[in-house]
């Protein structure tokens, strides 16, 4: 939908509109955050901020009711374009523990968040900042020079790695782990309540591989590159994208092209996301015989996907009822 020249456009755009909000809501920031005591250990109720609805889901998931956790950008949105709001500033500057993407997905929007916070806790590097993309499987990491040529590339990597379950079990240890390094008297209720995430992940994952299990090496084709690690864990075959690169919209000889690789390989799923506009993927599936199916790109994207493991339920379910009735 975004074009390389888009993307820096809209990035310029957010960044001077967030300038403004936070020129206007620094003032009254500063007013109300008042400096707050170290966490007593045991004691407080440890603040997270996460970026997005998937790290707050799995930040409950550990923390339960020690931790009160907000999201920023919500699972119907893309999380590339997000602008500042006094409210966040206020919310980051009460934060104990700021829970980040990475991988340069926040970009546009979050460092001025966090300069403008003036909370120590959350600065790059301190204890309360943790960049859950640390330990997990990264695709897509490009090699060579990059140039806006190539569109929307992220240099470390594709961020949309927690669409892969085996990522989200990483991302959920390393956040017990922060947790129990900011409040060690809790030590055994993070260990527990990630334990018990844990089995009721690998009990969902047992359900996914049965209904996945038919339709490996399934062609499928997506919007955007945001579905590599879900293709990766699921044995899904992503033979092409409706932007001819990423982040730039469809082009017709490009549409074509495609239309006709589908064609030569009977490809009956296209997967777009919520933000994205359907018009071309659906005359796309016009052409081809696919189905359209707009996924959960996050918890909270699309009805009934309020969990981490209910986004999973969503769109695994989904896609495999579409292959099965294309008979894939």
């Amino acid at each position: 939908m975004y074009s390389g020249a888009d993307v820096m456009h809209r990035l310029k755009g957010v960044l001077m509109r967030n300038r403004v909000v936070l020129v206007l809501g620094t003032a009254a920031v500063m007013a109300a955050a008042m400096p707050r005591a170290p966490l007593a250990a045991g004691a407080a109720t440890i603040n997270i901020v996460a970026t997005t609805e998937d790290l707050a889901s799995l930040a409950r998931e550990v923390g339960g009711d020690k931790v009160t956790v907000d999201a920023i950008a919500k699972g119907y949105q893309d999380p590339h374009f997000v602008e500042a709001k006094p409210s966040f500033i206020l919310k980051f500057s009460r934060a104990d523990l700021l829970l980040v993407v990475g991988r340069e997905l926040e970009l546009g929007w979050l460092p001025s968040l966090i300069n403008n916070s003036r909370n120590g806790k959350i600065q790059v590097g301190a204890s309360g900042y943790l960049d859950a993309s640390a330990n997990v499987k990264i695709l897509e990491i490009p090699t060579g020079q990059i140039t806006r040529a190539m569109g929307d590339v992220h240099p470390s990597g594709n961020p949309h790695y927690w669409l892969d379950p085996a990522n989200g079990r990483i991302m959920a240890a390393d956040i017990r782990d922060r947790l129990t390094q900011l409040d060690r008297a809790n030590q055994a209720y993070y260990a527990q309540r990630y334990d018990d995430f844990d089995k009721r992940l690998a009990a969902a994952e047992r359900r996914w591989d049965a209904l996945m299990a038919p339709h490996h090496a399934a062609k499928i084709v997506t919007y955007h590159r945001s579905w590599p690690n879900f293709a990766d864990r699921f044995r899904l075959d992503v033979i092409g994208y409706v932007e001819p690169k990423p982040g730039v919209p469809p082009s017709p000889s490009h549409t074509l092209d495609l239309i006709e690789e589908m064609k030569h390989l009977d490809v009956k799923v296209i997967i777009i996301e919520p933000y994205f506009d359907s018009k071309t993927p659906n005359q796309i599936a016009g052409q081809t015989g696919a189905e359209v199916l707009t996924l959960a790109p996050s918890v909270g994207g699309q009805p009934g996907t309020d969990d981490y493991i209910k986004l999973f339920d969503y769109n695994v379910k989904l896609v495999a009822d579409t292959l099965t009735r294309a008979g894939k």
